[in-house]
């Protein structure tokens, strides 16, 4: 990992190195936007492909489909409009970004008919189009081609689908069959913070399966996670809980190298709920299906658990964990900035 002169964005020369990325701009926009450069800033080894897409859609999807069939891309990233042709690349990895499947009411709703312009450059030159009911009509069209496979075991298993949060322009996640749809603190548009603390995220996973890369288990019980200040006697995640700033910086920094699984011992109902809902606040992305409720601990088969003195204790006739363990708050970890100069010194093993 590298970091850029762009202090929001990092570089992963790891990650896709030598692979193809494709990515399908959304509407009105192009190849050449923002996004296709920060995705060729994060993964410097990754091969970037963006074509310009056709302002009709059976045009967009056919030449979308001729460059897959010929540039044959390890993972396909489409935002809003491109979320929804993704959608319809069977075969391929692909991360949806707020997927517009209902582009013809969206544009309808939020005046994205007459004439308009582009957002960012394209190739050929040309600065606007103009959209007229006959063209609606088109997208509504194509649109009844989506979801045709979204049944296939293997098309669920290669779908993400990411919804921000505070998206004020496209809301289809109701409507998304795929099971594998991840809600992240974002609008409609991606920037650098939403592209980082969401969609690399998901990118690593889909390089690890796709390099069948075991990374070191990292557990981190839920109650290390949380100002002292508001811990109530015993509950790993109380109302009103603040994260520690240090935590979130390391599990950022953790999830780089390890694979990293957040253990509650609460296992009412409500704590459930309202231990995902902080998760999902605070640590978003990357805590999605890797959050484990038990109150066996010395069950979980890993390499390292970092759990809290206020942590239910194994009775001395009971196993040890399956992974080293580290305590924080212990004279050696008594803050997580001492657990990440750990890690650090670890340098991922």
């Amino acid at each position: 990992m590298e970091q850029t002169s762009n202090p929001y964005i990092k570089q992963f020369p790891e990650l896709f190195a030598g692979k193809k990325v494709m990515y399908v701009h959304g509407f009105g926009s192009s190849g050449q936007s923002g996004t296709v450069t920060r995705i060729r800033e994060v993964l410097p080894q990754a091969t970037v492909i963006a074509p310009d897409l056709p302002i009709h859609p059976q045009e967009a999807i056919d030449l979308l489909r001729e460059t897959c069939d010929h540039e044959q891309p390890d993972l396909i990233i489409g935002t809003s409009m491109g979320g929804m042709y993704a959608e319809m690349l069977y075969g391929y990895d692909r991360i949806l970004v707020n997927p517009a499947f209902q582009i013809a009411d969206t544009m309808q709703e939020h005046g994205l008919t007459g004439k308009q312009q582009f957002f960012s450059p394209r190739q050929d030159g040309v600065q606007e189009f103009y959209v007229d009911k006959a063209l609606v009509k088109e997208y509504r069209t194509v649109t009844e081609g989506n979801f045709a496979r979204a049944a296939d075991p293997d098309e669920q298993h290669r779908v993400y689908a990411l919804f921000g949060d505070k998206d004020e322009l496209v809301h289809t996640r109701d409507i998304c069959p795929y099971l594998q749809k991840i809600p992240f603190h974002g609008e409609h548009r991606m920037n650098d913070h939403s592209f980082m603390h969401a969609v690399v995220p998901v990118i690593r996973w889909i390089d690890d399966r796709q390099e069948h890369r075991e990374r070191p288990i990292v557990y981190i019980g839920t109650e290390t996670l949380w100002q002292p200040t508001v811990l109530q006697s015993g509950s790993p995640c109380p109302k009103g809980t603040i994260l520690l700033p240090s935590a979130q910086k390391a599990v950022r920094q953790l999830i780089e190298h390890y694979q990293v699984y957040f253990v509650s011992y609460d296992m009412t109902p409500d704590a459930i709920v309202h231990l995902k809902a902080l998760l999902q606040e605070y640590i978003g992305v990357p805590a999605w299906g890797h959050t484990v409720v038990t109150n066996q601990r010395h069950l979980l088969y890993g390499d390292y658990l970092i759990q809290g003195n206020c942590a239910n204790r194994w009775p001395d006739h009971e196993p040890e964990p399956m992974a080293t363990p580290i305590e924080f708050g212990s004279d050696t970890f008594k803050t997580w900035d001492d657990i990440i100069e750990y890690f650090a010194r670890l340098g991922g093993q």
